[in-house]
C-alpha cells in the first residue's frame, strides 16, 4: 500500500464495524465541512475527494468486503482508457502465495473467471446533476473474441494437451533431503496450470480469446446526483475469461460548480450583496431561480438588515435523490462597503456618520445559521 493511502475506516472517523448509518452520518458532516466551495483552506478540496473516496467503497458492500480482506489492493484499480479503470480484487493473489512459498502450491483456473469492473467518470454541469440528463458515453472494453467465440484457437483448430504436464496443468518433482523425501508441486510453466495449450492461437485476439472494442451506452442521471454519486450498470464491464460472466461499469459523477449557487447536501446557498443604504433601508431584490427555464423570485429585504442575515426560500433548492420534494435556497446577506466614493457620496456619508454617532454590535441572542443548524443536525 502506498505511503500516502491512509486508512478509509480513519479517513471518515469511523470505527471497522461501523454501520452503513454510521459511515453515511459521518461522510456527510466531514462533506460539508471540507467541501471547497465553503472551506477556504488549501487542502480542502484534497480532503473533500479523500473523503468522496473513502465513502465510495465502505458504501458499497462488495467493496467494503474487499477492502477489509485485501486493504487499499483490493479495491484501487489499474488505470485504462478513455476515462475508465479496471480493477480485479482476487487477481494476483496467487502469485503472493507463490512468493512466499517458493512455488510448492500450484494454480489451476480452469473455470469460468468474471471480467473486471470498470469506472467511468462523467463530467456534468450543475443543472445537469440537479436536475437529471440522458448522457452519451463511450469507453473501451474487453468483449468474447468475434472470430474465435473466446476460445483462442485459430477456426476449425482446437486446444492441444500441454506435453510438458500431460494435462495435469501441474509439475511434480520429487526431491530427497536429510528429512526425507517430499514432492514440490508448482503449476506448469507452459500452459499455465490450463492443462491445455494453442497450438494455432486466433489471428485476432492472438490466442487471448478477448478483443478491445469501443461501446457506446446512453446513461440515464437521475434528479439529485451530486460529486462522487456511482451508476451501477451491470454487466457492461470487461468480459469474463473461459465464459465467465461480465463485470459491471460504474459510472461516478463529477459536477462543475455554479458561478451563483453552492451546493450543500440538497440545499442552495445564494450570496446577495446589499450596499449600505439597500441594507438600511430595505429593499426588493431578485434571486436567479435554479429551474430548466430559468427565472427569478422576487425577495423583500426588510430595513435594518445585518451583514451574514439569512432568508430561507422552501422548496426552491435541489430535488432529492432519494425521495420526493426539494431542499431550500438559503440566501445570505452580503453588505459590502464601497472602497471609492464620490466627493458628493463622502459629504453624505459624512453628515450620515454624524447623527449616528458611535454602532453597537447588533444582538442576535445566540441565533445559528441555517447552515450552522443543518451541520448540527447532521452531526447528531
Amino acid at each position: 500500500m502506498p505511503a500516502q493511502q491512509r486508512d478509509y475506516y480513519e479517513i471518515l472517523g469511523v470505527p471497522r464495524d461501523a454501520s452503513q448509518a454510521e459511515i453515511k452520518k459521518a461522510y456527510r458532516r466531514l462533506a460539508m465541512q471540507y467541501h471547497p466551495d465553503r472551506n477556504p483552506s488549501p487542502d480542502a478540496e484534497e480532503r473533500f475527494k479523500e473523503i468522496n473516496r473513502a465513502y465510495e467503497v465502505l458504501s458499497d458492500p462488495e467493496k467494503r468486503a474487499a477492502y477489509d480482506r485485501f486493504g487499499h489492493a483490493g479495491v484501487d484499480g489499474t488505470a485504462g482508457a478513455a476515462g475508465f479503470e479496471g480493477f480485479n480484487p482476487f487477481e494476483g493473489f496467487g502469485d503472493i502465495f507463490e512468493a512466499f512459498f517458493g512455488g510448492t502450491r500450484a494454480r489451476r483456473r480452469q473455470g469460468p473467471v468474471r471480467g473486471a469492473d470498470l469506472r467511468y467518470t462523467l463530467e456534468l454541469t450543475f443543472e445537469e446533476a440537479a436536475f437529471g440528463a440522458e448522457k452519451e458515453i463511450e469507453f473501451q472494453r474487453h468483449e468474447v473474441c468475434s472470430e474465435c467465440r473466446g476460445r483462442g484457437t485459430a477456426p476449425g483448430t482446437d486446444l492441444a494437451v500441454c506435453p510438458d504436464c500431460r494435462g495435469a496443468g501441474e509439475i511434480r518433482r520429487a526431491a530427497t533431503s536429510i528429512f526425507g523425501q517430499f514432492v514440490n508441486v508448482s503449476t506448469c510453466g507452459r500452459c499455465g496450470g490450463e492443462g491445455r495449450i494453442i497450438v494455432t492461437p486466433c489471428s485476432r485476439c492472438r490466442g487471448t480469446g478477448r478483443e478491445r472494442v469501443t461501446r457506446r451506452l446512453v446513461v440515464r442521471i437521475p434528479p439529485g446526483v451530486d460529486t462522487g454519486s456511482q451508476i451501477r450498470l451491470s454487466g457492461e464491464g470487461e468480459a469474463g475469461l473461459r465464459g465467465g460472466p461480465r463485470g459491471n461499469l460504474y459510472v461516478v459523477v463529477s459536477v462543475a460548480p455554479h458561478p451563483h449557487f453552492t451546493r450543500v447536501e440538497d440545499h442552495l446557498l445564494y450570496e446577495l450583496p446589499l450596499n449600505i443604504a439597500q441594507a438600511a433601508l430595505g429593499t426588493t431584490v431578485r434571486i436567479p431561480k435554479l429551474d430548466p427555464a430559468g427565472g427569478e423570485i422576487e425577495l423583500e429585504i426588510p430595513p435594518g438588515t445585518q451583514h451574514g442575515d439569512e432568508f430561507v426560500i422552501r422548496g426552491e433548492g435541489v430535488p432529492r435523490l432519494r425521495g420526493p420534494g426539494r431542499g431550500d435556497l438559503v440566501v445570505r446577506v452580503a453588505v459590502v462597503v464601497p472602497e471609492r466614493l464620490t466627493d458628493e457620496q463622502r459629504h453624505l456619508l459624512e453628515r450620515l456618520a454624524e447623527t449616528m454617532g458611535t454602532p453597537a454590535l447588533p444582538r442576535r441572542n445566540g441565533k445559528k445559521s441555517f447552515f450552522e443548524r443543518l451541520r448540527d443536525a447532521v452531526a447528531g
